[in-house]
Order: C-alpha cells, then structure tokens, then sequence
C-alpha cells in the first residue's frame, strides 16, 4: 500500500516540486494551496503525514495544526513544517506543542527532504 503525503503550501511552485519529488519515490502525493483546502482535504483524505508550510495567507501553517490537533479524526497525523524563517526556541517548543515531528527550512536540499520524511513515516 502506497503511503499518503499531503503537501500544502502557498507557493505553487513550491507545491509542485515537493509533489514530483515524492510522486517520483513512490508516494501518493495530494497537494493544497492553503490551510483551508488542507482541512477541507483531511475530510475525506487521510495522508500518513503532512508537509506544512508554515507561513500562508488566511490560515498559517501553526494555525492549521492547531485546528488538525483539536480535531478527534485528525489529532494524530504526522505533521512536518516547511519555512522560510529560521525558527527561534520559542518558535520551536511551539512545534513540540503542536507534536510537529521536523520543521525543515527553505530552500531545502531534495535528499535531505527525502530523507526527513523517510525517517517520519517509518
């Protein structure tokens, strides 16, 4: 069975190449623009994780988390966070609070992406 990843991100050339790189190492791939259409998603979609950038317009990528954690059906899915902004300590116990399991900044290296996810779906 193929794992499921959800990829959302504002930037749609952003979108489509984190969807290539995982549709060509074997994942089902579902791609959302923002974190409205990622929750809407999640209503009939289940991914084994989620790739989340962290700054969107209308929902950001924290809240977005926020709303998959206080959801009973969705409370458990694997998250990983994508941003630009380095992250600061605070910003990173937030992440922990949120059960983030990586945050990965941009530009990312596509092995070490590759990898990081690997490691998060195993």
């Amino acid at each position: 069975m193929k794992k499921k990843i959800m990829v959302v991100d504002d930037e749609e050339n952003v979108l489509k190449l984190i969807q290539i790189i995982f549709e060509k190492e074997g994942y089902d791939v579902i791609g959302a623009s923002n974190g409205k259409e990622c929750l809407e998603k999640l209503k009939t979609v289940k991914p084994d994780l989620i790739i989340m950038d962290l700054m969107m317009p209308e929902l950001t990528g924290k809240e977005t988390a926020e709303k998959i954690r206080r959801n009973p059906k969705t409370k458990n899915l694997k998250m990983i966070f994508l941003t630009v902004a380095r992250l600061s300590d605070v910003g990173k116990k937030e992440l922990r609070g949120l059960k983030v399991l990586d945050y990965i900044t941009k530009p990312f290296d596509n092995s070490d992406l590759i990898k990081r996810v690997k490691n998060a779906l195993e």
